[in-house]
């Protein structure tokens, strides 16, 4: 015989609490008068142990069906200090919550059918409380005092405010125990995606992992961690700042900010490589290979790699400056290199260039170089006659060739992009000077940093100007691919006494809104980077800004099929939702129906005047694990979770809550203030005043110099 189907149904009145009473009363009863129902002392007692005891299993019953409906309206507090967050050496902690299955669809589905929905929409006291309160906002001052107290956050008040956290409470409310959800580490390999819009928790998720990041500590060693944040982030700036110190890695704490470029470490994104050609694929990178301008791009790259290989045989380390001289005015690197070159292999070269120099004039100058230089054309001229193969010489020879004004065009799409990188105090981030001793600002590159397990936050600014940020972006991920190919090549000690062929550590790459920096070099990193030991995680808000980005729905797509973790918060967009939910499979929900019915009788003079019958049917529908719908719906701080190859997690992440930074010295919380304050403002930041309220208090030893060098620029200025 087939099994009836048992149909769950949580949202309904707790009837066990009139068993309970009923027990209760018995119990006492039979404690206080036991002669009452004919029993002796003794047997009372064991009576009530009995009635108590089944009072307090239907008792426990009613409490599982008052706590779901508590949660279907409010979910509990969750809050937690950053001190708090669980750190691991096998798994990664998200937050909170459950595995979902089909369970948890049939109770979401059963909190929008009508006959539940007392269960599920605030109370009339809730409404009629949170009506006073916009009503009696501006009243007199008795009535004002009351909307205060309607608003009191307490538990002590019954008609609490929801936190504002919007969305749908029941989401989460369907299933009251929760559990620690946890990602193995061996999966962070394969990268993690979140998605979300504006301000529902990727930052707070981002803090929540980066604080685990830095604190971990897996064979005795701690881990790299490089925060990519184009917005500039205070909070998570200082957050960073306060795990290092927690950790005792201060030390190994590094800020790149190109809004504050006073107090931000130097990073040549083109000093280092593997191949000279890497240099030129960095910055010809990132111009438009669409259509027509493919050509352009390509003599780009080559014009680039040519200058680039000059340098190095120089013995100069290439840099954007150094790249834009060179693209204004190739003649001078000509010229140097020519007096390199002849130096070491003819040097009687150099007379016969001077007297072809010195015939010169403007009649026997041939037209395609008319413009250049008087020894520019006698180098030229030197060569055409003498049989000399040098590839670099070669090079530039082929680019003074070129007609001058023919030549600038051409090299046109390539200025801006050098204009966008050498502009103002810009510059001398992305191209130190490795020769000052004077100025304190460290230099770093990522080879350096994997090698010390540093910390890295890379403010990009993009609020303030999103083409610069996206330039910059994208060259530190270039730089970051090249990088991590070598290491995947010859490990991290490569060169190094003592060096392990292969050895490799967790290089944690958090990537905020990644769609502004990433490039075609984005899709190697996450393709191939897991092999060095690369663990992306990236946070965007939409697919379709990852497919604006690229400008390819193809190549989107490889981006995204690239992540094998996913973290869907709160999205607007139903695609990006799809996402999630195509993923999933369809499962079998329950429902119950009563069906009732009357027959008359066809016998006017039989004994039955009619019959009746009711039924109780349950079907069954097959509808998708989740919905869309139900992804839009999210609260703030909660997201769907797809793990391990396709488990389905749903959780909430802890709210941050009051946690005085000890560690954190005073200044740096003044200056994370002032960036807070002043981050939005369109004016000259760099101008500023020798910042005012911060000069009250002492500044560390590091920053001093800066600020002292930037309030006597300021003095002469007015002077």
């Amino acid at each position: 015989m087939a099994q009836p189907h048992s149909v769950e149904v949580l949202l309904r009145p707790a009837v066990e609490l009139y068993t309970v009473a009923v027990c209760a009363g018995a119990a006492l009863l039979c404690l206080v008068a036991p002669w009452s129902i004919a029993l002796s002392p003794l047997l009372g007692s064991g009576s009530a142990l009995a009635f108590l005891a089944f009072g307090a299993i239907r008792w426990w019953d009613a409490w599982v069906i008052l706590r779901y409906r508590r949660n279907i309206r409010r979910l509990p507090r969750y809050v937690m200090t950053s001190r708090d967050v669980p750190v691991s050496q096998q798994r990664l902690f998200v937050g909170r919550g459950f595995r979902w299955d089909q369970r948890h669809t049939h109770r979401l589905m059963q909190t929008y059918r009508p006959e539940f929905r007392r269960y599920v929409e605030p109370t009339l006291s809730y409404r009629t409380a949170r009506r006073l309160e916009e009503r009696l906002e501006f009243a007199p001052y008795p009535l004002s005092r009351m909307a205060k107290a309607l608003a009191w956050d307490s538990p002590l008040n019954p008609v609490r405010p929801l936190p504002p956290l919007g969305g749908l409470p029941r989401l989460h409310g369907i299933e009251p125990n929760e559990v620690d959800v946890t990602l193995p580490l061996g999966e962070r390999v394969g990268h993690s995606l979140v998605l979300g819009t504006t301000r529902v928790g990727k930052t707070r998720l981002a803090e929540l992992l980066i604080t685990q990041d830095i604190r971990r500590k897996v064979g005795g060693q701690h881990e790299v961690v490089i925060v990519f944040d184009p917005k500039g982030d205070a909070d998570l700036l200082k957050r960073m700042y306060v795990e290092a110190k927690r950790a005792g890695r201060e030390g190994e704490f590094y800020v790149f900010h190109l809004g504050w470029p006073d107090i931000s470490a130097r990073y040549n994104a083109v000093g280092r490589f593997g191949r000279i050609s890497e240099v030129a694929t960095r910055i010809a990178g990132q111009l438009s290979g669409e259509g027509n301008s493919a050509a352009f791009r390509e003599f780009a790259w080559r014009f680039v790699n040519i200058i680039a290989r000059a340098l190095v045989e120089l013995g100069q380390r290439p840099d954007y400056l150094l790249i834009q001289r060179h693209v204004i005015n190739i003649d001078a690197l000509f010229i140097e290199y020519a007096q390199h070159f002849f130096a070491k292999n003819d040097p009687k070269a150099w007379d016969v260039i001077v007297q072809l120099e010195a015939k010169l004039n403007d009649k026997n100058t041939p037209r395609n170089m008319i413009g250049r230089e008087k020894r520019v054309v006698a180098l030229e001229q030197y060569l055409s006659q003498v049989r000399v193969y040098d590839p670099v010489l070669d090079g530039l020879r082929s680019a003074v060739r070129y007609d001058r004004t023919y030549f600038d065009k051409i090299v046109a799409s390539l200025l801006p992009l050098l204009e966008k990188l050498t502009t103002g105090k810009i510059a001398q981030l992305l191209a130190p000077d490795y020769a000052d001793l004077n100025d304190p600002r460290p230099i770093f590159d990522w080879m350096q940093i994997i090698r010390k397990r540093a910390v890295v936050y890379v403010g990009l600014d993009a609020l303030s100007d999103a083409e610069v940020a996206a330039a910059v972006g994208n060259s530190m991920f270039s730089d970051l691919v090249s990088v991590a190919g070598h290491i995947y090549k010859f490990g991290i000690d490569d060169g190094l006494p003592g060096a392990a062929a292969g050895t490799k550590v967790p290089i944690n790459v958090h990537a905020d809104e990644f769609n502004e920096l990433m490039g075609d070099e984005f899709i190697p990193m996450i393709n191939k980077g897991g092999g060095a030991g690369v663990q992306v995680t990236a946070y965007t808000q939409t697919l379709s800004d990852i497919e604006a980005r690229i400008g390819n729905r193809a190549k989107a797509g490889q981006v995204i099929g690239n992540f094998n973790n996913l973290f869907m918060l709160r999205v607007r967009e139903t695609a990006t939702a799809e996402l999630l939910t195509r993923q999933l499979p369809k499962v079998e929900v329950y429902a119950t129906s009563l069906m009732s019915g009357a027959t008359d009788s066809s016998d006017p003079t039989g004994p039955t005047a009619f019959t009746s019958n009711t039924q109780d049917r349950i079907t069954s529908t097959s509808v998708p694990l989740i919905e869309p719908a139900h992804v839009v719906a999210l609260p703030k701080g909660q997201c769907f979770a797809l793990l391990e190859g396709g488990t389905l997690w749903k959780v909430r992440m802890p709210l941050p809550a009051a946690d005085p930074d000890e560690v954190m010295p005073k200044d740096l919380q003044e200056l994370a203030g002032y960036m807070r304050q002043h981050y939005v403002e369109a004016g000259d930041w760099w101008e500023n005043q020798g910042l005012p309220g911060l000069q009250d208090s002492a500044l560390p030893a590091d920053l001093v110099d800066d600020f002292k060098r930037m309030a006597a620029e300021t003095a002469e200025a007015e002077a």
